[in-house]
């Protein structure tokens, strides 16, 4: 592929410092992660850079990052919840168990 410049980047993003925020954050996506949306040869950044200049990645508005956020939080707040009432479940079933095995011990000690 042909060497990435800062035009190709800019005809996708508005301004350098959006472009500089945008690359840094897909950086830190690569780094965690997220696959790339090209074939990889190089390091992050270059990665980053073609990938804007390809139109795969795009800021986002305030009002569409605040949605994105807001929308991650009630999923985790879901898991959360779910992982809580599992943990109970199993809490519950433990110590139902225990009380049949202790009646099934009375009841063997009373015969």
């Amino acid at each position: 592929m042909a060497r990435v410049t800062v035009e190709d980047c800019l005809r996708e993003v508005p301004n350098r410092f959006s472009l500089v925020h945008l690359t840094a954050k897909r950086v830190r996506q690569l780094r965690e992660g997220a696959p790339p949306m090209i074939p990889v040869k190089n390091k992050e950044v270059v990665v980053a850079l073609r990938e804007i200049a390809a139109g795969y990645v795009y800021p986002v508005s305030a009002a569409e990052a605040e949605k994105e956020r807001a929308e991650a939080e009630a999923r985790e707040r879901d898991r959360l919840a779910q992982a809580q009432m599992a943990l109970e479940a199993a809490a519950l079933a433990e110590e139902t168990a225990e009380e049949v095995d202790e009646a099934e011990e009375d009841e063997e000690s009373k015969d």
